[in-house]
């Protein structure tokens, strides 16, 4: 059995506070490996730009590729659309019987963590571990006291995909924030100018 950190995002580009936060679960809870779950496009976030998906997969395995303890999935570009965590995590559980699952989740979602689907059904598949966002709304007293979901005290970033793509559109360094390897395919592929 391994105990598996699905991490959910769209990685638009991967960034070193993805880096981090991965490594800080594997080093502060029983996780022995984290995922990164590539998104298609979140219910939450119509109108974001995202670079093509096989585009955010390459720099996802550039990011990781020297990395132990880090996988990635294009699962749910494979599953119908509109797809649901709830439906990625039954996925995961029916084909990996033996490994036991966690969801990563930052503070900023876990604030409207009622409003997704089947939300209920998640807490009864997998618990919940949550890390601070710095632009959270107040967490619901509900989800805070709840048993299945423990608040670690992570390491928080300035920096998000946002701003990386901003920078990159504005032609700025960014190689404070993504891993070398990145930098160099987003700048041979002109990526986000």
């Amino acid at each position: 059995m391994k105990q598996i950190g699905l991490y959910f995002g769209s990685f638009n580009p991967i960034h070193n506070g993805h880096l981090a936060l991965g490594r800080y679960f594997l080093e502060n809870t029983p996780l022995e490996e984290i995922c990164f779950i590539i998104s298609p496009q979140s219910p939450f976030k119509f109108n974001q730009s995202l670079l093509a998906e096989k585009n955010r997969c390459e720099l996802v395995g550039i990011a990781i590729d020297k990395l132990e303890g880090f996988s990635y999935s294009t699962i749910e570009f494979e599953l119908p659309k509109p797809n649901y965590t709830y439906n990625t995590i039954r996925h995961f559980i029916e084909k990996q019987p033996s490994d036991k699952f966690t969801l990563l989740m930052g503070e900023d979602n876990l604030a409207f963590f009622n409003q997704w689907k089947n939300y209920k059904e998640i807490l009864e598949l997998v618990p919940l571990y949550i890390y601070p966002r710095t632009d959270s709304e107040a967490v619901p007293k509900f989800f805070s006291n709840h048993p299945k979901i423990k608040l670690f005290n992570g390491p928080k970033f300035d920096i998000d995909s946002t701003e990386i793509r901003s920078r990159l559109s504005k032609g700025q360094p960014i190689g404070e924030f993504v891993p070398d390897a990145v930098v160099e395919e987003i700048q041979n592929n002109n990526y986000y100018q």
